[in-house]
């Protein structure tokens, strides 16, 4: 077998692993191992890039000292990350994976002779388009989720004509450099496709989030595809096309779970967290039920069946350990717990499942919205744990609402309610939850964490 056979065939395993990787990671069992499988393959491929440049002295001592540090802070970021901040972990790395590939084009264009590669000048504009609206829009998202600037849509008059004008001037650099083979229009370029990467998430608030990430992602799968092309690498090629795909399918799939389009999520602002009325006393002429943890505890003990619905105050409050201890026992009493779990609960796709399951969860209890929502209607107790607007009856009763026609978890349907918050503070949505004040609904007031420990403490008792 000569070296480039050996090559083409370590390249192809490397995409094999990557296929089985991304399949493993469809379902909460297998994700772990399809976390695994992937990185074996990103191994395969490092070690064969870094062998084919070991020919080149100077460049095999920049690569192998550039993987090293970038181990070594991967690693460290990777252990530190509280679960809570997985979100802007990954918004970063997906970043810095745009930028990356806009950065190797930039290095390649000025090796390429114009017309003459126009197959891989094309590619290489793209990659460089793509990688640095991926890189600067990952970047706000980033500043927003960490709390570094408002999570808020920030918007102005004229914004969506500035930022068609910015896309203009995209095109017409982007031929510019087509055409000329300039150095300095693709620096241009890439100024100004940074510049968009900013105006483009500016107006998109926290709710959204998850969709933004995800579309984000798709991004940058798209600009390590094009930077394949323009190094003929084929595992860049079919890894940044997985990428693509699933981000871009997975985009489609969470706006379709928010009853909304890809367009009005990208250019509505909507998300804002700016509250719509919603005070600590509840809505104007309405009340609500507060129990005890005792209560509340005798309730779930003697019922058949709870639900518990997980949201980004579990995340926050780190209480996922701490409500998979009270599942366990329920359970000793014969009580049979699921958790139900909405695809854009939290603020990341998947963030839910990645929390469960990193508290060891069993996965055949973590039911996806389409396959337990027919369940409430014969379910003694629905325990909402730090979600809100993913309840919220006003998406299916409320004409008008900036939630309505985005499907819900039917928790209003279960024959008990058990609402755990901090307040009365509405969700992203800025609006009331009627569920709230449903005869039903009984309110435990307080950190998931804490209410949660004193809910198992007194199930012991009861």
């Amino acid at each position: 077998m000569d070296k480039q056979t050996a090559i083409s065939l370590a390249y192809l395993v490397a995409a094999v692993l990557f296929i089985l990787g991304l399949r493993q990671l469809s379902s909460p069992k297998g994700a772990r191992r399809g976390n695994w499988t992937a990185a074996i393959g990103m191994v395969v491929a490092l070690g064969t890039t870094i062998a084919l440049l070991a020919v080149n002295p100077a460049g095999f001592v920049v690569i192998v000292v550039a993987v090293a540090i970038g181990a070594v802070v991967g690693t460290v970021s990777a252990r530190r990350v509280q679960m809570t901040a997985m979100p802007q972990m990954v918004a970063i790395f997906n970043g810095v994976g745009g930028g990356a590939a806009a950065l190797v084009s930039i290095a390649e264009f000025t090796q390429l002779n114009g017309a003459e590669d126009l197959a891989r000048v094309v590619p290489s504009v793209f990659s460089v388009v793509i990688g640095a609206i991926s890189f600067a829009g990952s970047c706000i998202a980033f500043a927003k989720l960490q709390e570094l600037m408002t999570g808020r849509p920030i918007t102005y008059l004229g914004q969506q004509v500035v930022n068609g004008l910015i896309a203009a001037v995209i095109v017409a650099l982007a031929i510019l450099v087509l055409v000329t083979g300039q150095s300095w229009a693709l620096v241009a370029l890439l100024a100004v496709a940074l510049l968009l990467g900013v105006a483009f998430v500016l107006p998109i608030g926290g709710a959204d989030m998850p969709v933004v990430i995800s579309l984000l992602n798709a991004f940058t799968g798209l600009a390590v595809a094009a930077s394949g092309f323009v190094l003929g690498n084929f595992a860049l090629i079919v890894a940044g096309t997985l990428v693509g795909a699933s981000g871009t399918l997975l985009t489609r799939l969470m706006s379709l779970a928010m009853g909304r389009s890809i367009a009005n999520i990208l250019f509505g602002a909507f998300g804002s967290v700016v509250t719509a009325g919603g005070d600590a006393a509840g809505a104007e002429g309405k009340s609500v039920r507060a129990g005890s943890a005792e209560d509340i505890a005798t309730l779930l003990a003697y019922s058949r069946s709870v639900i518990i619905v997980p949201g980004y105050g579990l995340a926050v409050a780190q209480a996922q350990h701490t409500v998979r201890e009270l599942a366990e026992e329920l359970e000793k009493r014969g009580v049979e717990v699921r958790y139900a779990i909405h695809p854009v609960a939290g603020r990341m796709p998947g963030h839910m499942n990645v929390l469960l399951a990193e508290a060891n969860v069993p996965y055949d209890q973590l039911k996806e919205m389409d396959e337990i929502n027919s369940d409430f209607a014969h379910t003694d107790v629905a325990l909402v744990v730090g979600a809100n607007d993913v309840v919220n009856p006003a998406a299916r009763n409320t004409p008008g609402s900036p939630i309505y026609g985005m499907p819900i978890l039917n928790v209003d349907q279960a024959q008990n309610i058990v609402f755990m918050k901090r307040s009365m503070r509405p969700g992203f949505a800025g609006i009331d939850n009627e569920l709230l004040y449903d005869q039903k609904t009984v309110m435990l007031f307080g950190d998931a964490k804490d209410s949660l420990g004193k809910l198992v403490s007194a199930v012991k008792a009861a």
